[in-house]
C-alpha cells in the first residue's frame, strides 16, 4: 500500500487546541441550535446519509490527533466535516438507542468508530467487516486511537473503507 493516510505533517493549532492542517476545516457544530425535537447534539450533516459514530468519553469529538486523521480520511475520499455526521454517544445527552439514532439521522452509511455493535444491540460484526441492512449498511471498524497504535489495523480499515464509502 503507497497511499498515506493519518500522517502528522505541517499543523497549526487553533484556539481551544485542536490541530488541523486548514483551520478553516474545522468540523461544523450542527447549524441549528438544539430543540426538543433534535435528540442527538453531532456535527456535521446529517442529511447526507453518512454517519460516523464513535465513543469517545474524554473528548467532545475526537482528540486532536484523531480529528486530524479523520478529516484527511475523509478527505481522501472527497468527503469533509460538513458533508458527514459525527455522534460521539459518550455524550450524555445523546441516546445509545439504534431505533432512535436510525430514526433521527436516516443514514444510509454508518461507521462504527471503536463503538462495539452489540453496545447497539446489533449483532457481532467482526471489525472491517460490514453489514447490509434494510435500510444502511453498517462498517464496524477500529478507532483511530487503536489504528495509531497497529499499522495493520490502519491499512486493513483503509483498504476496506476506501470500498465501502465508494459502494
Amino acid at each position: 500500500m503507497s497511499e498515506t493516510i493519518f500522517t502528522m505533517g505541517e499543523q497549526s493549532t487553533l484556539p481551544g487546541g485542536s490541530i488541523h492542517d486548514h483551520p478553516n476545516q474545522d468540523i461544523p457544530q450542527s447549524a441549528e441550535p438544539i430543540s426538543a425535537a433534535e435528540e442527538f447534539i453531532f456535527q456535521g450533516d446529517k442529511t447526507t446519509g453518512v454517519l460516523f459514530i464513535l465513543r469517545y468519553p474524554d473528548y467532545p469529538y475526537f482528540s486532536a490527533e484523531a480529528e486530524e486523521a479523520f478529516l484527511k480520511t475523509i478527505g481522501a475520499l472527497q468527503l469533509n466535516a460538513s458533508n458527514v455526521a459525527v455522534v460521539n454517544l459518550a455524550n450524555k445527552h445523546n441516546p445509545n438507542d439504534w431505533g432512535r439514532i436510525m430514526k433521527f439521522f436516516e443514514p444510509k452509511k454508518i461507521i462504527l468508530l471503536g463503538v462495539e455493535p452489540t453496545s447497539l444491540k446489533l449483532p457481532v460484526i467482526a471489525h472491517n467487516s460490514y453489514m447490509k441492512g434494510r435500510i444502511a449498511t453498517v462498517f464496524n471498524t477500529f478507532s483511530f486511537e487503536e489504528m495509531f497504535a497497529d499499522v495493520q489495523k490502519k491499512k486493513l480499515f483503509w483498504g476496506e473503507f476506501k470500498t465501502f464509502i465508494g459502494s
